[in-house]
């Protein structure tokens, strides 16, 4: 197979779960000039960490086997790490999301009580220290390489679609518009690769977000959940190369 990763460039998403990455990455792959849809759960130190992120695109996933000019993959576990640094950054477009916390926890907890099995983060305390800790993450990655990403509130891909992927298609120079529909892949709603609700299944923009009336987070938890993001929000924005966020 033809390494792709020598003449491609690379887009990563820096996030983190439930900030509407699996609707963004089916947008960005269901678009000619990118190559890729979900998460691979690589970290990339090196350049050999680009030739494995090309293995792991085979055509039975979803694979282009034109020239696409990019390779994608979003990174949202603090287990994975992006080093700039290590890497050829000439090469490399960054995007990076945060979404607000009240609906994000509500979501993750909602998610992880319907597993199985029992899991931590079904716990809202668990969920809110997860929240909190991959924000700091997301930061220290913003103060270590200053105006090398574009940052934008994840609410925005719902609530101003269209004005959002025109944002984001500028910032990765692609010759075609972002659509608000998506192609259905292989792996689309899969456990461990995204998004697993029937909405991803539209193939096209849900508006409407899901009621988690059940779920309860003791006020005191949420406000520190609250001060902590809009802390971290701010240093985010203000080391960002551009930035699109909700007023």
């Amino acid at each position: 197979m033809e390494d792709k990763s020598q003449h491609c460039q690379h887009i990563f998403l820096m996030s983190h779960m439930r900030a509407n990455t699996s609707l963004i990455s089916h947008i960005l792959g269901s678009h000619p000039q990118i190559n890729g849809y979900y998460e691979k759960h690589i970290s990339y130190l090196s350049q050999a960490s680009l030739r494995e992120q090309e293995q792991q695109l085979p055509a039975n996933k979803g694979a282009k086997n034109d020239n696409t000019r990019y390779l994608f993959d979003k990174i949202l576990h603090n287990a994975y790490k992006l080093r700039l640094d290590n890497l050829d950054s000439q090469s490399i477009k960054v995007l990076l999301s945060i979404r607000a916390p009240e609906q994000t926890l509500k979501s993750i907890i909602s998610l992880f009580r319907n597993k199985k099995t029992q899991h931590a983060y079904a716990d809202p305390e668990k969920a809110v220290s997860y929240y909190i800790q991959r924000i700091k993450i997301l930061t220290q990655f913003c103060e270590q390489y200053k105006k090398q990403y574009y940052y934008y509130d994840a609410d925005l891909i719902r609530s101003d679609s269209k004005k959002s992927l025109s944002r984001i298609q500028k910032w990765l120079s692609l010759s075609t518009p972002l659509a608000e529909e998506y192609q259905i892949f292989s792996l689309t709603g899969k456990p461990r690769v995204g998004d697993s609700s029937e909405n991803m299944q539209a193939g096209h923009i849900v508006k409407q977000q899901s009621n988690y009336e059940e779920i309860i987070i003791e006020p005191k938890l949420l406000q520190k959940a609250v001060t902590e993001t809009y802390k971290n929000r701010q240093i985010i924005i203000e080391h960002a190369i551009d930035s699109m966020i909700s007023r």
